[in-house]
Protein backbone atom coordinates (compact mmCIF):
# COMPACT_ATOMS: atom_id res chain seq x y z
CA UNK A 1 0.00 0.00 0.00
CA UNK A 2 1.13 3.13 -1.00
CA UNK A 3 2.48 5.35 2.45
CA UNK A 4 0.54 8.29 1.79
CA UNK A 5 -2.69 6.65 1.48
CA UNK A 6 -1.83 4.77 4.79
CA UNK A 7 -0.99 7.79 6.67
CA UNK A 8 -4.93 8.80 6.38
CA UNK A 9 -6.17 5.09 6.77
CA UNK A 10 -9.10 4.35 9.39
CA UNK A 11 -8.15 2.12 11.79
CA UNK A 12 -10.57 0.22 14.22
CA UNK A 13 -9.51 -1.29 17.20
CA UNK A 14 -11.81 -4.14 18.90
CA UNK A 15 -10.94 -5.49 22.05
CA UNK A 16 -10.49 -9.48 21.87
CA UNK A 17 -12.47 -12.18 23.83
CA UNK A 18 -9.62 -14.78 24.40
CA UNK A 19 -12.69 -16.82 26.03
CA UNK A 20 -14.03 -17.03 22.37
CA UNK A 21 -12.43 -19.05 20.25
CA UNK A 22 -12.49 -17.14 16.77
CA UNK A 23 -11.29 -13.91 18.89
CA UNK A 24 -8.58 -16.25 19.92
CA UNK A 25 -8.57 -17.97 16.31
CA UNK A 26 -7.77 -14.24 14.94
CA UNK A 27 -4.85 -13.58 17.14
CA UNK A 28 -3.11 -16.43 16.84
CA UNK A 29 -2.84 -16.72 13.13
CA UNK A 30 -2.20 -13.40 12.90
CA UNK A 31 0.84 -13.35 15.29
CA UNK A 32 1.96 -16.93 13.41
CA UNK A 33 2.38 -15.15 10.18
CA UNK A 34 5.36 -13.85 12.12
CA UNK A 35 6.88 -16.43 13.57
CA UNK A 36 5.35 -15.23 17.16
CA UNK A 37 3.40 -17.70 18.73
CA UNK A 38 0.36 -16.22 21.14
CA UNK A 39 -0.08 -17.72 24.53
CA UNK A 40 -3.25 -16.52 25.61
CA UNK A 41 -3.03 -17.61 29.07
CA UNK A 42 -0.28 -15.40 29.62
CA UNK A 43 -2.73 -11.96 28.78
CA UNK A 44 -5.44 -10.32 30.38
CA UNK A 45 -6.44 -7.85 28.20
CA UNK A 46 -5.37 -8.23 23.90
CA UNK A 47 -6.82 -5.85 21.00
CA UNK A 48 -6.97 -6.17 16.93
CA UNK A 49 -6.29 -3.19 14.89
CA UNK A 50 -8.73 -3.86 11.40
CA UNK A 51 -8.52 -1.50 8.63
CA UNK A 52 -11.32 -0.41 6.61
CA UNK A 53 -11.62 -3.69 4.82
CA UNK A 54 -12.06 -5.26 7.96
CA UNK A 55 -8.82 -7.11 8.00
CA UNK A 56 -6.43 -7.44 10.62
CA UNK A 57 -3.43 -5.48 10.40
CA UNK A 58 -1.90 -5.61 13.83
CA UNK A 59 -2.74 -6.63 17.45
CA UNK A 60 -1.46 -5.90 21.16
CA UNK A 61 -1.58 -6.99 24.48
CA UNK A 62 -0.75 -6.49 28.13
CA UNK A 63 -0.71 -8.15 31.67
CA UNK A 64 -0.60 -6.13 34.53
CA UNK A 65 1.88 -3.83 33.67
CA UNK A 66 3.49 -6.10 31.05
CA UNK A 67 3.00 -5.13 26.79
CA UNK A 68 3.58 -7.84 25.10
CA UNK A 69 2.41 -9.57 21.10
CA UNK A 70 2.60 -5.81 19.93
CA UNK A 71 2.72 -6.99 16.30
CA UNK A 72 1.87 -4.40 13.29
CA UNK A 73 0.91 -6.32 9.36
CA UNK A 74 4.37 -5.39 6.86
CA UNK A 75 2.48 -3.15 5.01
CA UNK A 76 1.19 -1.04 7.48
CA UNK A 77 4.63 -0.82 9.13
CA UNK A 78 5.12 3.13 7.71
CA UNK A 79 1.47 4.21 8.94
CA UNK A 80 0.40 5.43 12.44
CA UNK A 81 -1.00 1.54 13.60
CA UNK A 82 1.84 0.97 15.63
CA UNK A 83 1.38 4.20 17.66
CA UNK A 84 -1.94 3.74 17.61
CA UNK A 85 -2.08 0.09 19.05
CA UNK A 86 0.89 0.78 21.77
CA UNK A 87 -0.69 4.08 22.49
CA UNK A 88 -3.91 2.56 23.60
CA UNK A 89 -2.16 -0.40 25.37
CA UNK A 90 0.02 1.75 26.98
CA UNK A 91 -3.12 4.35 28.52
CA UNK A 92 -4.67 1.17 29.68
CA UNK A 93 -2.14 -0.08 31.76
CA UNK A 94 -1.03 3.87 33.45
CA UNK A 95 -4.94 3.62 34.82
CA UNK A 96 -2.86 1.14 36.82
CA UNK A 97 0.93 1.46 36.99
CA UNK A 98 3.50 3.48 36.69
CA UNK A 99 6.20 1.21 35.14
CA UNK A 100 5.20 -0.69 32.27
CA UNK A 101 7.54 -3.29 30.25
CA UNK A 102 7.56 -4.40 26.57
CA UNK A 103 7.80 -8.03 26.07
CA UNK A 104 8.25 -8.53 22.41
CA UNK A 105 10.70 -9.01 18.91
CA UNK A 106 14.55 -7.99 19.21
CA UNK A 107 13.31 -6.56 15.60
CA UNK A 108 10.83 -4.09 17.25
CA UNK A 109 13.45 -2.53 19.33
CA UNK A 110 13.45 0.66 17.66
CA UNK A 111 9.89 1.27 17.46
CA UNK A 112 9.10 1.41 20.77
CA UNK A 113 13.08 3.09 21.57
CA UNK A 114 10.88 5.81 18.99
CA UNK A 115 8.29 5.74 22.10
CA UNK A 116 10.68 6.05 25.12
CA UNK A 117 10.98 2.55 26.22
CA UNK A 118 14.77 1.49 26.98
CA UNK A 119 16.05 -1.84 26.26
CA UNK A 120 16.66 -3.97 29.64
CA UNK A 121 18.18 -7.26 27.81
CA UNK A 122 17.55 -9.58 24.48
CA UNK A 123 17.26 -13.17 23.67
CA UNK A 124 17.26 -13.51 20.23
CA UNK A 125 15.16 -14.56 18.15
CA UNK A 126 12.12 -14.31 19.94
CA UNK A 127 12.35 -12.08 22.47
CA UNK A 128 13.24 -8.85 23.71
CA UNK A 129 12.41 -6.77 27.16
CA UNK A 130 12.07 -2.84 27.25
CA UNK A 131 10.81 -0.48 29.96
CA UNK A 132 9.20 2.84 30.19
CA UNK A 133 8.05 4.92 33.21
CA UNK A 134 9.34 6.35 36.62
CA UNK A 135 11.07 2.82 37.47
CA UNK A 136 13.72 1.41 35.58
CA UNK A 137 16.40 -1.60 36.44
CA UNK A 138 18.66 1.21 37.74
CA UNK A 139 16.53 1.07 40.93
CA UNK A 140 16.91 -2.09 41.28
CA UNK A 141 20.45 -2.14 40.88
CA UNK A 142 20.66 0.72 43.74
CA UNK A 143 18.81 -1.83 45.66
CA UNK A 144 21.11 -4.54 44.74
CA UNK A 145 23.66 -1.73 46.01
CA UNK A 146 22.29 -0.94 49.39
CA UNK A 147 22.05 -4.64 50.46
CA UNK A 148 25.32 -5.41 49.23
CA UNK A 149 28.16 -6.99 51.63
CA UNK A 150 30.38 -4.23 52.67
CA UNK A 151 33.02 -6.82 52.85
CA UNK A 152 35.56 -8.29 50.11
CA UNK A 153 34.54 -12.05 49.57
CA UNK A 154 36.57 -14.47 47.03
CA UNK A 155 33.70 -17.20 47.01
CA UNK A 156 30.72 -15.39 46.50
CA UNK A 157 27.16 -17.65 45.65
CA UNK A 158 24.14 -17.16 44.05
CA UNK A 159 20.43 -19.55 44.45
CA UNK A 160 17.15 -18.33 43.01
CA UNK A 161 14.33 -19.59 44.55
CA UNK A 162 10.42 -19.48 44.63
CA UNK A 163 9.74 -21.99 47.87
CA UNK A 164 5.97 -22.78 46.76
CA UNK A 165 6.54 -23.78 49.35
CA UNK A 166 9.73 -23.85 51.31
CA UNK A 167 11.07 -27.27 51.83
CA UNK A 168 13.74 -29.86 52.88
CA UNK A 169 15.14 -29.66 49.37
CA UNK A 170 15.52 -26.39 49.06
CA UNK A 171 17.11 -25.71 53.05
CA UNK A 172 19.22 -28.26 52.27
CA UNK A 173 20.51 -26.35 48.92
CA UNK A 174 20.88 -23.25 50.79
CA UNK A 175 23.03 -24.94 53.60
CA UNK A 176 25.38 -26.26 50.99
CA UNK A 177 25.70 -23.22 49.05
CA UNK A 178 26.27 -21.30 52.47
CA UNK A 179 28.99 -23.84 53.94
CA UNK A 180 31.15 -23.84 50.30
CA UNK A 181 31.13 -20.23 50.01
CA UNK A 182 31.73 -16.90 51.94
CA UNK A 183 28.81 -15.63 51.10
CA UNK A 184 25.20 -16.14 49.60
CA UNK A 185 23.08 -14.43 47.57
CA UNK A 186 19.25 -15.97 48.27
CA UNK A 187 17.06 -14.13 45.34
CA UNK A 188 13.56 -14.88 46.06
CA UNK A 189 11.02 -15.04 43.20
CA UNK A 190 8.74 -11.73 43.86
CA UNK A 191 6.21 -12.16 41.22
CA UNK A 192 2.81 -13.23 43.23
CA UNK A 193 1.42 -15.53 40.67
CA UNK A 194 2.38 -18.82 42.94
CA UNK A 195 -0.37 -19.88 45.29
CA UNK A 196 1.86 -18.80 48.17
CA UNK A 197 1.95 -15.04 48.73
CA UNK A 198 5.46 -13.78 48.50
CA UNK A 199 4.97 -12.28 52.01
CA UNK A 200 4.56 -16.02 53.30
CA UNK A 201 7.09 -17.11 51.16
CA UNK A 202 9.51 -14.63 52.25
CA UNK A 203 8.79 -15.16 56.10
CA UNK A 204 9.20 -19.16 56.01
CA UNK A 205 12.30 -18.74 54.19
CA UNK A 206 13.83 -16.29 56.26
CA UNK A 207 12.71 -18.49 59.72
CA UNK A 208 13.92 -21.66 58.12
CA UNK A 209 17.40 -20.17 57.71
CA UNK A 210 18.03 -18.05 60.67
CA UNK A 211 20.97 -20.35 61.49
CA UNK A 212 23.10 -19.30 58.32
CA UNK A 213 24.72 -16.24 59.44
CA UNK A 214 26.39 -15.51 55.58
CA UNK A 215 22.88 -15.61 53.74
CA UNK A 216 21.55 -12.41 52.67
CA UNK A 217 17.95 -12.38 51.36
CA UNK A 218 17.26 -10.34 48.06
CA UNK A 219 14.40 -9.71 46.27
CA UNK A 220 13.59 -10.36 42.51
CA UNK A 221 11.77 -7.58 41.44
CA UNK A 222 10.84 -8.02 38.17
CA UNK A 223 14.12 -8.52 37.06
CA UNK A 224 14.21 -12.57 38.12
CA UNK A 225 11.88 -14.64 37.56
CA UNK A 226 9.09 -12.66 36.61
CA UNK A 227 5.96 -12.63 34.88
CA UNK A 228 8.44 -9.77 32.81
CA UNK A 229 11.20 -11.75 31.95
CA UNK A 230 10.03 -15.75 32.07
CA UNK A 231 6.13 -16.13 31.80
CA UNK A 232 6.02 -19.90 31.02
CA UNK A 233 8.15 -20.43 34.14
CA UNK A 234 4.52 -19.98 35.65
CA UNK A 235 2.77 -21.81 32.87
CA UNK A 236 2.57 -26.04 32.77
CA UNK A 237 4.26 -27.41 29.74
CA UNK A 238 4.06 -30.49 28.36
CA UNK A 239 7.79 -30.01 26.56
CA UNK A 240 10.17 -27.57 26.04
CA UNK A 241 10.31 -25.43 23.03
CA UNK A 242 11.72 -22.31 21.23
CA UNK A 243 9.82 -19.61 23.50
CA UNK A 244 10.41 -21.63 26.94
CA UNK A 245 14.12 -21.92 25.37
CA UNK A 246 14.10 -18.04 25.17
CA UNK A 247 12.62 -16.61 27.65
CA UNK A 248 14.95 -18.58 30.26
CA UNK A 249 17.58 -17.29 28.36
CA UNK A 250 16.45 -13.94 28.64
CA UNK A 251 16.01 -14.22 32.32
CA UNK A 252 19.96 -15.12 32.47
CA UNK A 253 20.53 -12.26 30.15
CA UNK A 254 18.94 -10.26 32.61
CA UNK A 255 21.11 -11.78 35.77
CA UNK A 256 24.73 -11.82 33.76
CA UNK A 257 24.18 -8.07 32.97
CA UNK A 258 22.80 -6.46 36.17
CA UNK A 259 23.38 -8.98 39.22
CA UNK A 260 26.61 -10.82 38.14
CA UNK A 261 28.34 -7.47 38.26
CA UNK A 262 26.50 -5.44 40.98
CA UNK A 263 26.49 -8.31 43.55
CA UNK A 264 30.20 -10.06 42.72
CA UNK A 265 28.65 -13.43 42.21
CA UNK A 266 30.92 -16.02 41.34
CA UNK A 267 28.95 -19.32 41.55
CA UNK A 268 25.15 -20.12 41.13
CA UNK A 269 23.87 -23.32 42.47
CA UNK A 270 20.89 -25.21 41.00
CA UNK A 271 19.13 -28.20 41.73
CA UNK A 272 18.76 -30.83 38.88
CA UNK A 273 15.46 -31.12 37.28
CA UNK A 274 14.05 -33.95 35.77
CA UNK A 275 9.98 -34.10 35.70
CA UNK A 276 9.71 -29.89 34.75
CA UNK A 277 10.83 -29.18 31.18
CA UNK A 278 9.93 -25.27 31.77
CA UNK A 279 12.86 -25.54 35.21
CA UNK A 280 15.29 -27.80 32.71
CA UNK A 281 15.15 -25.34 30.01
CA UNK A 282 16.22 -22.32 32.52
CA UNK A 283 18.90 -24.78 33.65
CA UNK A 284 20.19 -25.20 30.67
CA UNK A 285 19.98 -21.52 30.05
CA UNK A 286 22.55 -21.03 33.05
CA UNK A 287 24.81 -23.37 31.77
CA UNK A 288 25.29 -21.93 28.37
CA UNK A 289 25.68 -18.46 29.48
CA UNK A 290 26.88 -17.81 32.82
CA UNK A 291 30.26 -19.50 32.41
CA UNK A 292 31.57 -17.64 29.72
CA UNK A 293 30.89 -15.08 31.79
CA UNK A 294 33.20 -15.79 34.92
CA UNK A 295 30.14 -18.03 37.07
CA UNK A 296 30.51 -21.26 37.95
CA UNK A 297 27.50 -23.41 37.48
CA UNK A 298 26.90 -25.89 40.62
CA UNK A 299 24.43 -28.75 39.80
CA UNK A 300 23.21 -30.75 42.67
CA UNK A 301 21.29 -33.81 42.99
CA UNK A 302 17.77 -33.43 44.61
CA UNK A 303 17.47 -34.32 47.90
CA UNK A 304 15.63 -37.87 48.48
CA UNK A 305 13.41 -38.68 51.48
CA UNK A 306 12.71 -42.16 52.48
CA UNK A 307 13.76 -45.51 51.55
CA UNK A 308 13.84 -48.14 49.18
CA UNK A 309 11.04 -48.42 47.56
CA UNK A 310 8.98 -45.49 49.46
CA UNK A 311 12.25 -42.91 48.53
CA UNK A 312 11.09 -39.90 46.93
CA UNK A 313 12.66 -36.67 45.41
CA UNK A 314 11.87 -33.27 47.45
CA UNK A 315 10.17 -30.62 45.30
CA UNK A 316 7.60 -27.78 46.07
CA UNK A 317 5.46 -29.27 43.25
CA UNK A 318 5.32 -32.51 45.30
CA UNK A 319 4.23 -30.78 48.14
CA UNK A 320 1.42 -28.93 46.20
CA UNK A 321 0.29 -32.35 45.10
CA UNK A 322 -0.07 -34.00 48.24
CA UNK A 323 -1.89 -30.80 50.07
CA UNK A 324 -4.19 -31.36 47.19
CA UNK A 325 -4.65 -34.97 48.01
CA UNK A 326 -4.04 -34.79 52.19
CA UNK A 327 -1.06 -37.36 51.53
CA UNK A 328 0.37 -36.22 55.27
CA UNK A 329 3.44 -38.65 54.96
CA UNK A 330 4.75 -37.01 52.01
CA UNK A 331 4.17 -33.07 53.47
CA UNK A 332 5.69 -34.31 56.87
CA UNK A 333 8.95 -35.83 55.22
CA UNK A 334 9.09 -32.75 52.70
CA UNK A 335 8.85 -29.76 54.75
CA UNK A 336 10.83 -28.00 57.50
CA UNK A 337 9.34 -27.38 61.07
CA UNK A 338 8.36 -23.90 59.93
CA UNK A 339 7.04 -25.19 56.76
CA UNK A 340 4.90 -27.76 58.78
CA UNK A 341 3.97 -25.16 61.45
CA UNK A 342 2.56 -22.87 58.80
CA UNK A 343 0.60 -25.07 57.16
CA UNK A 344 -1.24 -26.20 60.19
CA UNK A 345 -1.91 -22.56 61.16
CA UNK A 346 -5.21 -20.69 60.02
CA UNK A 347 -3.62 -18.74 58.07
CA UNK A 348 -2.46 -21.29 55.74
CA UNK A 349 -6.42 -22.42 55.40
CA UNK A 350 -7.03 -20.40 51.94
CA UNK A 351 -3.84 -21.26 50.52
CA UNK A 352 -4.43 -24.76 51.00
CA UNK A 353 -8.09 -24.59 49.64
CA UNK A 354 -6.68 -22.61 46.71
CA UNK A 355 -4.38 -25.51 46.33
CA UNK A 356 -6.91 -27.89 46.41
CA UNK A 357 -8.88 -25.87 43.59
CA UNK A 358 -6.25 -25.19 41.28
CA UNK A 359 -4.65 -26.21 38.36
CA UNK A 360 -1.99 -24.33 37.84
CA UNK A 361 1.44 -25.15 37.71
CA UNK A 362 2.54 -22.88 40.49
Amino acid sequence: MDTSIQEFTNFRIEVMDMDIPGDRKIIEEFTGMYELPFDFRTVEYTIALFNEQDKIVGTGSFSGNILKYVLVDLAYRESNAFAQITTHLINKVLENHRHIFVYTLPRHIPLFEGLGFKVVAKAPPLFCMLEFGVASIKDYVNYLKKIKSPEEHKRVASIVVNCNPFTKGHLYMIEKAAAENDLLYLIVVQEDLSVFPFNVRWRLIKEGIAHLKNVIMVEGGHYVVSGATFPCYFLKAAKSNLIIENQAELDIQIFRKYIIKTLGITHRYIGTEKSCETTAAYNRAMHKILPENGVKVIESERVKSGTGEDAFYISASLVREALKNDNMYLIYESLPDVTREFLLSPEAKPIIEKIKESDKRH
